[in-house]
């Protein structure tokens, strides 16, 4: 049975400590947690989380602005915001970025745990929260329809691809199987297969071969240059 894995991304070493003590008891669960000196993105690369815990007040960039950097370059991680003060301004900007949730960080174990729960099974707990917060309800939807009557599509901002996502779509034009990819740069078949997840979501693709078609159309990869491949 495959684990979820939960990545801590907070400023203080006892709270990620405590966090990962905390959750590592739950069966299903691994957790790691990350440090401001780490390079964040780079980690969320290697590692693939599937969960991202993040700490609003994050001190290299603010968790709201990483939250956004994140969800641009890993459209698949499904992040937790986590605030010291649960607040309707930060709850708006919040769900701007993307995050599945918004939690203060007084949650019990439990809420949380279930949070995590919730947003592995592709939930979005943090409509529950909007809907008790009505103001904030209004202003969002006010800007959905501002963007409606402007114009804007969401299908016109596409992340891009990471060196990584580039080097699994093009094994997979060679015809590998997700094993042979795996094997072939030296990870596990589940980081393999949530890169693919982040790749289709990235493209709008409904599987491993359109998102070929879709790469090749949009210049991303070719059939007769393969990128080096990184461990």
């Amino acid at each position: 049975m495959n684990k979820t894995s939960v990545l801590i991304i907070d400023k203080q070493v006892l709270v990620r400590d405590g966090l990962r003590e905390l959750l590592s008891s739950e069966p299903g669960l691994e957790v790691s947690g990350i440090s401001p000196s780490d390079d964040i993105l780079n980690v969320i690369e290697d590692q693939a989380p599937d969960i991202l815990l993040i700490d609003i007040e994050y001190p290299t960039l603010s968790g709201l602005e990483l939250s956004r950097k994140i969800k641009h370059s890993f459209p698949s991680c499904r992040m937790i915001i986590i605030s010291p003060n649960f607040d309707n301004e930060e709850l708006f900007e919040t769900i701007k970025t993307g995050a599945v949730a918004y939690i203060d960080q007084k949650v019990s174990k439990q809420e949380l745990i279930n949070t995590i729960k919730q947003a592995c099974a592709g939930e979005y707990p943090i409509n529950d929260s909007l809907l008790t917060k009505p103001k904030v309800a209004e202003r969002v939807l006010k800007q959905f329809q501002d963007m409606v009557g402007i114009g804007k599509n969401m299908d016109t901002v596409t992340a891009p691809l990471t060196n990584k996502e580039t080097q699994v779509l093009k094994q997979i034009t060679n015809g590998n199987s997700n094993k042979q990819i795996a094997q072939l740069m030296g990870t596990s078949e589940q980081t393999i297969k949530n890169q693919i997840s982040s790749i289709l979501r990235k493209l709008n693709a409904n599987d491993r071969t359109h998102a070929v078609v879709l790469a090749v159309k949009r210049g991303l990869i070719t059939f007769d240059n393969t990128p080096p491949i990184s461990k």
